[in-house]
This record gives C-alpha cells, structure tokens and sequence, in this order.
C-alpha cells in the first residue's frame, strides 16, 4: 500500500536557511520553499544546484539569470532552474516567491552543496 501519511507544516514554525529562506513540506520526490519579502540586492555569484526548481512569485520583481540568459519575474509569473544550470537572481522590489525542487532539497544542509 502506497504512503496516505498528511503532513501539514505551519511556516510560522518552519526552519530557516542561510540565505533566508522557510523550508516548507517536504516529501520523497519533492520540498517547497518560502521566500519572504526578500530585499533589493545586486545578483550574487551564480550556483548550481543539484535538483531541478520551479517556482511562482508572489509579489515583487527579481532578475533571474540563467546560463547567459535573463528574464524579468513579476507577480504570476512562474520559472523553471534545470538540475545543474548555473544561476543567480538579483532582488529588483521586495520580493516573495514560493518554489519547489526535485528531488527534494533537504532542511539542515540541502542548500550548503
């Protein structure tokens, strides 16, 4: 029988990581994010992740760049970041934005990487 297990996680209550982000729920094959109201900021070094992300801004602008390319994130807007493409946002208006990655990228240590 297939897992039936609910897990609701209040991100009132949810850890936070390095760069400011809420870890939300987080199962086998996926785990959302929380950005929140993150600041007006020059674009930082572009990383590489090892998961795929694909997120949904809530409100604000950000740059997104991405392997030499950059697209304007707006409220409704949604993007993808591919498994190991090197990018980098840069906070243009307070920003909040919700994302997901798979496979998940775990609270305590996910994003060091």
């Amino acid at each position: 029988m297939a897992d039936t297990t609910i897990t609701k996680v209040d991100s009132r209550f949810s850890p936070t990581g390095a760069d400011g982000e809420k870890y939300l729920a987080s199962g086998v094959h996926v785990a959302m994010r929380l950005w929140e109201d993150e600041q007006p900021s020059e674009a930082k070094e572009p990383s590489a992740r090892p998961y795929e992300t694909v997120g949904y801004v809530l409100k604000g602008r950000a740059e997104l760049h991405i392997e030499g390319q950059m697209v304007v994130l707006e409220p409704g807007n949604s993007w993808v970041v591919p498994k190991g493409a090197s990018h980098t946002y840069k906070i243009l208006e307070a920003f909040s934005a919700v994302e997901a990655t798979t496979p998940p990228a775990q609270a305590h240590g996910r994003d060091e990487e």
